[in-house]
This record gives structure tokens, sequence and C-alpha cells, in this order.
């Protein structure tokens, strides 16, 4: 059996911490370089339902896609849940290893794992790594569809083929509009607006879409929005992974047992879908005379 040591190398000639973004917290939480390990689990969210399912398959390794501590701390005390999850894996012997954007980054990375279960051909990356001299290393990536689509099916498409969860895909745009190429990016894409539209693509799909950077995308070209669930957009990277894992298992001789996790993680539990109701124009005017509540300006942009 390889040690703990032997596995976290092979991870990082995977996805090395040096391609992490410089804001990033990725490499090895917790674990003995020394333990043997047998078993692993991939999953997208370091949280405590993830760490007791590693518990109750006896996993020596989790790796997630999510850092645990992104921003630091000043405590892992148990009665935090971030310092429940530390105290159960050193408890159980269980190391976490964290794989974010230097796997966003990777090729192949997560963003090559959304394209494949969208059935899509990556073109080249959407943000191209200026470190990498073949051009196949970056952020998202180009695909183009096997044959074109409405935006209506393309969408149907997505909701088939990604985990599902009750967000489903939220779209933007002209349902019959004909989609030949995709912009893809796993979790939160809206930063990424300026180089889709360099890209000229008929479509981007990412997550976490918010209003006004999603307005003003519709408001400078037709392109179209897809917005999943970021879990969604992230979890068929936790399948690339592991096969990656399994294929340096088999060549080293280490018989390493590599599982990944069903469980959904997304926080987002149920969706109430709209029904037909009072227009928002049958709404009477306020009058002009009397100044907004304090309800009435809360959350208004700045």
């Amino acid at each position: 059996m390889p040690r703990l040591s032997e596995v976290i190398t092979a991870l990082e000639n995977l996805w090395p911490a040096a391609r992490a973004e410089s804001w990033d917290a990725v490499g090895t939480v917790v674990g003995d370089p020394d333990q043997e390990v047998t078993r692993v689990l991939f999953a997208v969210d370091p949280v405590q339902e993830i760490v007791d399912e590693a518990l109750k398959l006896h996993a020596d390794l989790l790796v997630t896609h999510h850092p645990l501590y992104l921003r630091g701390t000043t405590t892992v005390a148990a009665s935090t849940f971030k310092g429940r999850v530390v105290h159960t894996l050193i408890k159980n012997d269980i190391a976490l290893h964290v794989a974010h954007t230097n796997a966003d980054k990777a090729d192949p990375g997560v963003s090559d794992a959304l394209a494949g279960a969208l059935d899509l051909r990556v073109v080249r990356p959407l943000v191209p790594d200026p470190t990498d001299p073949d051009g196949r290393r970056g952020l998202g990536r180009i695909c183009e569809l096997d044959h074109p689509l409405s935006l209506r099916d393309f969408a149907a498409r997505a909701a088939e083929r990604l985990p599902a969860t009750a967000q489903g895909i939220r779209v933007a745009g002209d349902p019959e509009a004909v989609v030949r190429t995709v912009a893809v990016s796993g979790g939160s894409g809206d930063s990424l607006f300026e180089d889709v539209r360099a890209a000229g693509v008929d479509a981007f799909l990412t997550a976490d879409l918010r209003h006004h950077p999603a307005s003003e995308a519709l408001a400078h070209s037709p392109l179209a929005l897809l917005d999943a669930a970021h879990w969604a957009t992230e979890w068929p990277w936790c399948e690339l992974a592991a096969a990656q894992l399994d294929e340096i298992s088999d060549r080293n001789g280490w018989d390493l047992r590599v599982h990944v996790s069903k469980t959904v993680t997304d926080p987002w539990t149920a969706h109430a879908a709209s029904v037909a109701g009072p227009s928002p124009a049958a709404t009477p005017p306020r009058s002009a005379s009397r100044a907004p509540s304090d309800s009435e300006t809360l959350g208004a942009p700045n």
C-alpha cells in the first residue's frame, strides 16, 4: 500500500499547487505523510456529511475541490462546524487534500469534465494559462456542439446530463436561437464575461450568475446564458479525477480503491416555480410626494 506522501505527490503532479490562484488555499489540510492509503473518496465540498461518508467508507484520504479554510481561521474548535470536520478527520486518520483553482486550470481540468458531461468538443481554453506553451491549460473551455441545437434543446441537454439539483438550469436568451459554440466554466463564471464575448460563442454555461453582470452581458451581445448550480458544474470533475488516480494506482501497483461521492451538497434543497399572478404593472405607483420606506430602498444598487 502507498503512503499518503506518495499519493499526494501523484496528486500534486496532476494539479500543482503553484498553478493555483494567489488567493486560493489548496494542498493537504490534514494527514500524516507516513500513513498508508488504501481507499480514497472524491467530493466537491469538505462538509461534515461528506466526512461522515468517508468514515463509513473506511477511506484514508478525502480529496475535495473546495477548500475547507479559504480565508484562514483562528480556531479549529469542534464547537465550529469546520472545526468539527477537522476533529473528525484527525480522530479517524482520514487525510484531506484540496485541488481547487489548480484543478480548474489543469489539462484536463474541471471545465473539461463539464464539457465531457455535456458531450461537447473542447477547442481551447477560454482564458489560456500563459505558462503553458501548448495552450491547453487555463480557465474555462471554448467548445463546439456535435450538431447545432436550439437554446431550448441545449438547456434540456444540460438539465439531463448534469447532476440533478433544486435549481436546475436557468436560461437567458431566445429559446429558439441556434447554438453551435459554447463557453463553459465550472463554478462561478460571471467574472469571465469579457473573455466569453471576445471568444464570439453563441452561449455561455456556468454557475452563480448575478443579476447585474448577466443583464449587462445580454445588453452587449446576443450571447445566451445558461446558469446551473455551482455544485453540479463541478461534480463531473470528481469522476475525471478519480479515473486519473485509478490509472496512477494501476501503473504503480497500488491497488487503491477509489470512490466518488454521489451525495448532493448543493445548499439549495427545493425550488418553487413562479405561477401566474398580479403583474408588477398592476401595483399602484408610489406617490412622488412620499419618500420611500427603508424596506423599499433596501438592496437598491449603489
